[in-house]
């Protein structure tokens, strides 16, 4: 398809990587370094993405906005966008007026949040979910997206390393298969680190670990791969954790499980507890 201005906000690991994907699709990506560090600016310079300063002036020039950024972040991200102004000139209206993909580790209520923000801007609204690793090769990581705009953006990624899917024409629906998946693999990963937690607290961690290995011979590796993650990434996944809570708590289903996977990573935040190593 003709190339397309897409912003990314902001290339971290996950952001660059699909920046990176849309560059090498022929399209021109943007970043915005104000107030941003040195490694972002190395991720954003091996990714192909050019610079254009702030946000504001990233919005001018971009037909596409994609928000890659933590789940706590998202609704700070869209309202920096729908309050931007074109950079160099005085604006016919204020704020971003293309179509701005919230791709974050959000609840359905969340999305429609920001897609009323941006809305509200004058710009078009695709909610986004990835689902998979930052991705290197085809095959690995999906995008899912919903809402009447989504073929539009699905089409942006054909050919790329992001398998983009459509899953229906309604705001909330591709956060909630986010939602749906993550309260599975991050929630059970929580829920390792706390079973282990608990035998080292009663001082019956080696009877535990002697048990695994007879019944269950997979978890203590799981356990130390989840500790490895919660240290690295765990303040991230606690408001991702907050988010699955509410989602829960809205379709009527108990919110007390992921609420606790949310105290445990935030305990990570702080170093690995020694159960867990």
């Amino acid at each position: 398809m003709p190339a397309t201005a897409i912003g990314i906000l902001h290339p971290g690991e996950m952001g660059a990587a699909v920046g990176g994907s849309l560059a090498e699709a022929g399209h021109a990506v943007w970043w915005a370094s104000a107030g941003r560090g040195p490694d972002t600016a190395a991720r954003a310079r091996r990714a192909g993405l050019s610079d254009a300063g702030t946000v504001a002036a990233l919005a001018s020039r971009s037909d596409v906005i994609v928000s890659v950024c933590p789940p706590h972040a998202a609704v700070e991200v869209a309202r920096a966008v729908a309050a931007g102004q074109p950079a160099g000139r005085r604006p016919r209206t204020a704020g971003f007026r293309g179509v701005f993909v919230d791709a974050n580790a959000i609840s359905p209520d969340s999305s429609r949040t920001v897609a009323g923000i941006v809305a509200a801007g004058g710009a078009s609204y695709v909610d986004g979910g990835i689902i998979g690793p930052p991705p290197a090769s085809a095959g690995g990581t999906r995008l899912y997206l919903s809402g009447p705009r989504a073929g539009d953006i699905r089409d942006l990624f054909a050919g790329t390393r992001v398998e983009a899917r459509i899953v229906d024409d309604r705001i909330g629906s591709a956060s909630a298969v986010k939602m749906a998946y993550g309260a599975w693999t991050k929630g059970t990963a929580a829920l390792l680190l706390a079973a282990r937690a608990l035998a080292t607290a009663e001082g019956v961690q080696d009877a535990l670990l002697t048990e695994w290995a007879l019944s269950q011979p997979d978890l203590a590796d799981r356990t130390r791969r989840a500790a490895r993650s919660a240290t690295r990434k765990g303040w991230r996944w606690v408001a991702e954790m907050e988010e699955i809570a509410a989602t829960m708590a809205a379709a009527g289903l108990p919110d007390g499980f992921h609420q606790a996977a949310a105290e445990i990573y935030r305990e990570f935040q702080q170093g690995p507890r020694r159960s867990a190593r």
